[in-house]
């Protein structure tokens, strides 16, 4: 049995293919929100990383501050370490 073209049928399908038209991009455009949103998360998640630092993501400055600060505790250590002790004294009580 063939299809009867009239101008309903024609409208009606214009229709139909304007509302299936409209539901795919207004699909789209919620995933490219998803999408946007997701990225914008990982830039700032990145950002809050880069500003407390942990131990795998020390920067070299600070590397280098604590090789300095190790050498200078070090250096006090031995120092102390070599100095002669004082002669411990004894201290008496009057009665």
């Amino acid at each position: 049995m063939a299809r009867k073209n009239t101008v309903t049928r024609f409208l009606s399908d214009i229709i139909d293919d304007t509302k299936d038209f409209v539901d795919d991009l207004i699909d789209r455009a919620k995933d490219a929100e998803e999408d946007l949103r997701d990225a914008v998360r990982n830039v700032v998640d990145d950002d809050e990383d880069e500003t407390a630092p942990t131990a795998k993501t020390a920067s070299t400055a600070d590397l280098q501050a604590l090789t300095v600060a190790v050498a200078e505790l070090t250096a006090t250590v031995n120092a102390l370490a070599a100095a002669p002790t004082a002669p411990k004294t004894r201290t008496t009580k009057a009665a």
